[in-house]
Order: structure tokens, then sequence, then C-alpha cells
């Protein structure tokens, strides 16, 4: 399990506007947040309080990259219906959701199943992980999160 001080495992994957990468953003402290599924009420929630917060992230030097297993087609359509500002990337595969240890067993109504866990990395401008959140709930987490990006050197 990835925790505070681990090298940010690399990761490329398509947008709706093109690629990200860990190498590409180099230099630049990153909000990597998983999420389980466009459109759907907490996700959209997180993408608009993450949205709304874009340019005081950027003032601190971070960028914000969601992620999910929905396509990038997918993406850009929750995208636009919402205004978002963040980048979302595309694992339609799941690796890249496996190595930071986001796929997990979930339990709905008694039934278990495998999904994605809501769970946010910081990650420094050297790509080492400074900040792990795991079962995130929305609201107050965007707020904790930049709190903690303003605080990394």
């Amino acid at each position: 399990m990835l925790q505070a001080g681990d090298k940010a495992p690399e990761f490329d994957l398509p947008t709706d506007t093109g690629r990200v990468s860990l190498e590409s953003l180099k230099g630049k402290k990153i909000v990597l947040y998983f999420y389980p599924k466009d459109d759907t009420s907490g996700c959209t929630s997180e993408a608009l309080q993450f949205s709304s917060e874009v340019e005081e992230f950027a003032k601190v030097g971070a960028v914000i990259v969601g992620v999910s297993k929905d396509s990038a087609a997918s993406h850009a359509k929750f995208r636009l219906k919402h205004d978002l500002t963040v980048e979302l990337a595309a694992d339609t595969t799941g690796e890249i959701v496996e190595t930071y240890g986001a796929w997990v067993e979930k339990s709905m109504y008694g039934r278990k199943y495998m999904g994605i866990d809501r769970s946010t990395f910081l990650i420094d401008a050297e790509g080492v992980i400074r900040e792990v959140w795991r079962k995130v709930k929305v609201p107050g987490h965007i707020k904790a999160v930049l709190t903690a990006a303003r605080a990394l050197k």
C-alpha cells in the first residue's frame, strides 16, 4: 500500500484533451485523485469542487488530475456537461488504479464487489508522495488537500 514518502508510480494515461503523465508534470505538485464513475453524484460533486479551486491550486504550483476507468470520450462528455476544469485521465485497463491501491473490495447491501476507492495522492515536484487520503468523503476534502498543497515546499 502506497504511503507518504514513497516514490509515486509512473503513469501515462489518455485524457479527453491528449495525454498526461508523471514525467510530463515533473517539477509541479500533483493532486492525483481516483474516483469511481463519471457523472455520478459524489464524483460530480468532487470534480466540481476541485474545478472551483483550480486557480488556487495553480497559485501553489499544483495541477489536478482525476482518474477513473471511464473512457476519454466519457470524460469529454462529463467535462462538457459540468464545465469542469480539472484534467481527467482514462485508466480503462485499471492498471494505474491498481498500482496506486485504489482498486478495492467494496460492499453494498451485503453484496461484495470490486471498485475504485475514492482516494487522493498529493505528489511533490520531485515525484514523491507527500499525503494520502483514502475512503474520501467529499465535503471538506478539497479544502484539506489545498491546505496540504500550500504547506508543501
